[in-house]
C-alpha cells in the first residue's frame, strides 16, 4: 500500500485560491442583490408648454356724452288774470220817497211851524232830496258773487228796499224784487246792510227815508 504525500506549500496555495474564488462569488452575489434591491430612478422628460399671454383688453374709450343744450323756454304772453265777475250796481231811478212805500216817518211828521204871517209851514213845502248810496267817498263794497252761483251760471237782478237813518246807516234791508236765486239775494242783502248812505234831506235837514238799491248779477262772457 502506497501513500502520496503532498507538500505543505501546495495545500496552502489551493486554500488561497478557494478563498479568492469565494470572495469573487460573494462580491458577484452582492452586486446582483444590490441591483435588485435598489429601485431604478427613471428621469421623466421635462415638458414645457409655452402659453401665449392673452392680450390685455384695451380700455374702452368712453365717448363723451354730447352736450345737450336745454331749449330756451319761449316766453308766453302773460294773459291778465280774469277778474271774478262783480255785481253791477244800478243807480238810475233808485231813490224812493218814504211816503210812496211806507208811512211817513217821524222825521217828516213834525208839526208845521206857523210863520210870522200866520201862513202854512214852510218846511212841508220844501223839496225832498233823496238818500244816496253811489257817492265815491262812501266806498261801499260790491256784493260778493257766490261761487256756487258762478258755477251754475246764475244771473239776475235784486232790488232792495233800504230804510236809511239820519246818520246814513241802514237799519232795515228788505228784498223788494228777487233775482230768482236765493244765493244772489242773500249776498246782496248781507252786503248792503253794511253800507253807508247819504241821508235824505229836506231843506238841508237830514230826514229818514226809504231808498231802492238795484243790484244786477251778471256773468261776463
Amino acid at each position: 500500500m502506497s501513500y502520496v504525500l503532498s507538500s505543505p506549500s501546495a495545500t496552502r496555495r489551493t486554500g488561497l485560491i478557494g478563498i479568492v474564488v469565494g470572495l469573487h462569488i460573494g462580491l458577484f452575489a452582492l452586486l446582483i442583490l444590490t441591483k435588485t434591491a435598489l429601485p431604478q430612478i427613471v428621469e421623466a422628460p421635462l415638458i414645457v408648454d409655452l402659453i401665449e399671454a392673452m392680450p390685455l383688453p384695451q380700455a374702452s374709450r368712453v365717448k363723451p356724452s354730447p352736450v345737450v343744450t336745454p331749449p330756451v323756454p319761449q316766453k308766453k304772453e302773460s294773459t291778465p288774470p280774469q277778474k271774478a265777475p262783480q255785481p253791477v250796481l244800478e243807480t238810475t231811478a233808485s231813490a224812493e220817497p218814504a211816503a210812496s212805500h211806507a208811512p211817513v216817518v217821524a222825521a217828516e211828521a213834525k208839526p208845521s211851524v206857523p210863520s210870522s204871517a200866520g201862513g202854512n209851514s214852510m218846511t212841508g213845502d220844501l223839496p225832498l232830496v233823496q238818500a244816496r248810496f253811489d257817492a265815491d267817498y262812501l266806498k261801499n263794497p260790491a256784493p260778493v258773487y257766490p261761487s256756487m252761483s258762478r258755477r251754475l251760471g246764475e244771473e239776475g237782478k235784486t232790488i232792495l228796499r233800504v230804510h236809511v237813518l239820519l246818520d246814513g246807516s241802514a237799519d232795515q234791508v228788505d228784498i223788494k224784487t228777487s233775482s230768482g236765486s236765493l244765493r244772489l239775494d242773500e249776498s246782496a242783502q248781507r252786503t248792503v246792510r253794511t253800507w253807508k248812505f247819504v241821508p235824505a234831506k229836506r231843506g238841508g235837514t237830514p230826514v229818514e227815508s226809504w231808498v231802492l238799491v238795484p243790484i244786477t248779477f251778471r256773468l261776463e262772457q
